[in-house]
C-alpha cells in the first residue's frame, strides 16, 4: 500500500518508537465472539501502518482477537507495540493476569503493561503496599516479561498524579479531549508531572466513546484526534469498530499540522457549557 506514513514518536524514555495514532482496546475489540469483524479491524490497522495496539485483561475477547492474528502471522508481533493492563490490586492476582494476557495474546512479552483504572486513595494504598500489584509490575519489568510499565486513570486527576509522582513507572494513560481542557486536572497537573519524570503519555477518551462527535457543530472524529495530538503526548488511541474508522484514525495521524487557533477556539466554545456533564468517565466531578 503506497501511502504517506503516520507520524511517529519515541514513547517517553522507553526508546521505542510508535505511531502517534494507535488502535484502542474499545470498539469492536471489546466484544465476545466477533472474530471476523475484529480481525478486519486489526488487519486494517496493520495495513494502514499503525503500530500501537491497546488491550486489557478485562476487555472481553480483545486479547484473544490479537492473539489469533499474532499466532497466524508471528512476524507481525515483532513489528508492533502491544500493550495490555491488569486491574488487580495485589501481586499474586496481577501475576496471574499477566500470565493469562501473555497466553491469550500468543506472545512471550508485553511492550507495555499498565496498572488499570486507578481511582481512589484506597487503590493507591492497595497497589503500593507490600504484596500489592506494583511489586508484580516492577518484577515483571526486571524479568523481561514486560518492557515498560504504566498506570491508567480517568476518574480523579489528583489520584493519577499521585501515582505518577510516587511510583517507578514508564508511562501514564489519561483522557485528552476538549472537556478535559475546560475542567483541568489531567492536562494541567498529571501531564506536566509525567513529562517532568520523562514518562510516556498516552491519550485516551479522545472521542468520549463517540459522544463528543457533534456533526451539527462540525466537530468530527478527525478534529478531536488532531486536538489530542496538539498536546505534548506520544500517542492517541481510539477504539474502532470498522476498517473505515481505522482509516480515518490513520489518515488523521498522517496530518502534520495541529489545530489552528480558530479551530481550537471553536471546539472549546462548544464544550465549555456542557463539559461537566460530558465528563461521564470521571464519575462525580470534583471542583
Amino acid at each position: 500500500m503506497n501511502q504517506k506514513p503516520i507520524q511517529t514518536r519515541l514513547l517517553g524514555s522507553t526508546h521505542q518508537k510508535v505511531t502517534r495514532a494507535g488502535l484502542g482496546g474499545e470498539g469492536i475489540l471489546r466484544t465476545q465472539g466477533r472474530n471476523h469483524e475484529s480481525r478486519e479491524v486489526i488487519q486494517a490497522a496493520i495495513d494502514q501502518g499503525i503500530t500501537y495496539f491497546d488491550s486489557a485483561r478485562v476487555y472481553a475477547d480483545s486479547e484473544l482477537y490479537y492473539g489469533h492474528l499474532w499466532k497466524a502471522q508471528p512476524h507481525l508481533r515483532a513489528e508492533v507495540f502491544q500493550a495490555s493492563k491488569s486491574a488487580s490490586r495485589n501481586k499474586a492476582a496481577a501475576l496471574v493476569d499477566l500470565q493469562q494476557s501473555l497466553a491469550r495474546l500468543q506472545t512471550e512479552y508485553l511492550d507495555l503493561w499498565q496498572i488499570h483504572d486507578v481511582r481512589t486513595p484506597q487503590d493507591i494504598a492497595l497497589i503500593a503496599r507490600p504484596g500489592g500489584a506494583l511489586e508484580a509490575f516492577v518484577e515483571a519489568r526486571e524479568a523481561g516479561k514486560v518492557r515498560a510499565i504504566g498506570v491508567t486513570g480517568h476518574h480523579d486527576p489528583a489520584i493519577l498524579t499521585q501515582a505518577v509522582r510516587e511510583w517507578p513507572l514508564d508511562a501514564v494513560m489519561l483522557p485528552v479531549n476538549p472537556v478535559e481542557e475546560v475542567l483541568g486536572g489531567f492536562l494541567t497537573r498529571t501531564l506536566p508531572e509525567a513529562r517532568k519524570k520523562g514518562m510516556a503519555v498516552i491519550a485516551m477518551k479522545v472521542l468520549g466513546a463517540g459522544h463528543y462527535i457533534l456533526p451539527q457543530t462540525q466537530i468530527t472524529a478527525a478534529a478531536l484526534i488532531r486536538y489530542a495530538l496538539s498536546f505534548d503526548i506520544d500517542v492517541a488511541i481510539v477504539g474502532c469498530s470498522t476498517p473505515a474508522e481505522v482509516k480515518n484514525l490513520a489518515d488523521t495521524g498522517r496530518i502534520a499540522a495541529p489545530l489552528d487557533e480558530k479551530e481550537r477556539h471553536d471546539l472549546l466554545r462548544v464544550f465549555k457549557p456542557i463539559a461537566r456533564r460530558m465528563a461521564y468517565y470521571r464519575g462525580v466531578i470534583q471542583s
